[in-house]
């Protein structure tokens, strides 16, 4: 949301001038109106969105890569597929996912960026006894190095650059090593620092890179143990110097993150409901709909972790 409030967008996808969006991705809502062949939702239910949906059609969409769909719709996305920041917001009924009693809209709210961090996680596979190192203590961040738990991980340890971050960090997720790199320092000698500070072995099984930051992901490289695995979720500059020899060396599985897949949506919402992810906490502060702007500000300033937007007009929604 802050790169299109200060930037109008990342990289190609940029709002364009004259063609205004509405923005908002990350959701949750009460069922107004269904259409007649709807048979899972009923007016006044409670929802988390899912904020894009595919084709259904293309080979990525029939192998279960929808997020990679050419033709998917996804909210707030140039030129012309506007954003939940409003009253009313349409969904395929199989994307809207009802609440359980116990977690409220405020939490359904999160359900979005949790699903994020499962799918990093379930793209390199994080498992019982993994040591994983997080790179990155936003939301995202944190979210990956709480699902990481969930998933089994043994270590966990979340490497940022402001000590107050890691700080909130060590209270969010229960056990959790932390990690200030020094920047003065080359990437390859901060991971020694690093596997050597928590005893991590011949290194890490799995790094989750959430800050974008080039030497986040160059130190990444140099912290794993050969043959471990890599996930990309952070957005920075569009292009790095890149430890590329390391990589062939080590024989590391690295991928790409782009949103969420199959699945990944109702796994977040289910660990949200049984606790294991305490997504409460990583709320700052609630404004209303009116306040939308400041909510932006507040972010883009990095105070707090989670402003949310009270819906339009009434209580019932809540929305970033």
């Amino acid at each position: 949301m802050v790169h299109f409030w200060v930037h109008g967008g990342i990289g190609a996808n940029t709002i364009k001038p004259g063609r205004p969006l509405v923005m908002g991705h990350e959701a949750s809502g009460t069922i107004h109106s269904i259409g007649s062949a709807v048979t899972i939702l009923t007016p006044g239910d409670r929802v988390a969105l899912e904020p894009g949906f595919p084709c259904r059609r293309c080979v990525r969409c029939k192998e279960g890569r929808y997020n990679l769909c050419k033709d998917m719709k996804f909210a707030a996305s140039p030129p012309d597929t506007d954003g939940t920041l409003c009253k009313y917001f349409k969904l395929p009924e199989d994307y809207c996912y009802k609440l359980p009693a116990t977690v409220s809209l405020e939490e359904g709210v999160l359900v979005e960026p949790a699903s994020v961090a499962v799918h990093m996680a379930k793209l390199v596979n994080v498992k019982q006894g993994h040591n994983v190192v997080v790179f990155g203590a936003g939301t995202v961040g944190l979210l990956c190095a709480s699902v990481a738990k969930a998933f089994g991980a043994d270590k966990v340890v979340l490497v940022d650059i402001l000590e107050r971050k890691l700080e909130f960090a060590k209270s969010f997720v229960t056990g959790c090593g932390t990690f200030i790199p020094d920047s003065s320092a080359e990437p390859q000698d901060n991971a020694t620092r690093l596997i050597r500070e928590h005893a991590l072995g011949v290194g890490a099984d799995v790094v989750m890179e959430a800050s974008g930051a080039e030497a986040s992901v160059q130190t990444g490289v140099h912290v794993l143990r050969v043959g471990g695995a890599y996930v990309q979720g952070g957005l920075g500059k569009p292009n790095i110097s890149f430890p590329i020899v390391t990589l062939s060396e080590k024989e590391l599985s690295m991928k790409g993150c782009f949103r969420y897949s199959s699945g990944d949506f109702q796994l977040a919402l289910s660990l949200i409901a049984q606790g294991k992810l305490n997504v409460k906490q990583l709320i700052t502060k609630i404004v209303a709909f009116e306040e939308a702007t400041m909510a932006w500000e507040t972010t883009r300033r990095g105070e707090g972790i989670k402003t949310l937007i009270r819906g339009v007009g009434d209580q019932r929604g809540s929305m970033l």
